[in-house]
């Protein structure tokens, strides 16, 4: 009895240690990703050639990300940086693979002109689905971007110059000249155009008329004629 006791005290101690030593070695292996993604930086540069570094830290309950870059231009020599914070931790793939998460993100960041001119909040293809909180946020650059001040010089208000309206030139007017006055000769008469209206019977033809209506009224037919030239010589 005694032997069989002791068997099963060593093989309870044998699986005992068998676990822990596996626990303790897939702890290591997750640390070893861990420090591998936070020591190791990704490094891309922009579109306009500028030698960005991404840096992974811990604060807090947060993951921490500062992209650094630098111009590749030895006059200027401008640098600048910005930091991100999130929780991608709390995103499954994430803890499957931390190091493709941001690099999906640098694979967003290498097409601007600058790093930190991009969009405010990352959303790697890998934790689309999740919450903002867990995406990685924007929270500071340096140099500070600030809108240019309006500047206190008033602004000359413009003169629109009309243009000269053209004068247009007044018509001369032409003075008739006099006529001459013909030497020797006078100008035809205008023979004066006789009015149309009714002709007024001749006295004669009144005595005439006169006298052979009495020489009928008074006379016999036979003397009519001699009576009608006594009446009218008388009427004259």
């Amino acid at each position: 009895m005694r032997m069989k006791t002791r068997m099963l005290v060593l093989l309870l101690a044998a699986v005992c240690v068998s676990d822990a030593q596996s626990s303790n070695s897939s702890i290591d292996t997750k640390q070893q990703q861990q420090q591998s993604v936070w020591d190791e930086p990704l490094r891309f540069s922009t579109k306009t050639k500028d030698s960005c570094a991404m840096v992974v830290s811990t604060a807090g309950n947060y993951t921490r990300l500062r992209v650094s870059c630098r111009s590749p231009s030895q006059t200027t020599g401008r640098s600048y940086y910005c930091d991100f914070q999130g929780k991608p931790n709390l995103c499954p793939a994430y803890n499957v693979n931390p190091r493709h998460y941001f690099t999906q993100m640098m694979w967003e960041l290498r097409k601007l002109k600058n790093a930190c001119q991009g969009a405010k909040i990352y959303h790697p293809h890998m934790c689309r689905k999740s919450p903002d909180e867990v995406q990685m946020t924007f929270l500071t650059s340096w140099p500070k971007t600030t809108a240019p001040k309006p500047s206190k010089e008033h602004p000359k208000p413009v003169v629109q110059v009309q243009p000269k309206a053209i004068a247009t030139p007044k018509p001369v007017k032409t003075q008739p000249q006099p006529s001459k006055p013909l030497t020797g000769k006078r100008p035809p008469s205008r023979r004066p155009t006789p009015k149309t209206g009714k002709t007024t019977a001749r006295p004669t033809e009144e005595l005439e008329s006169g006298a052979s209506r009495l020489a009928t009224e008074y006379c016999w037919n036979s003397f009519h004629g001699i009576c009608s030239y006594l009446i009218s010589w008388f009427q004259k």
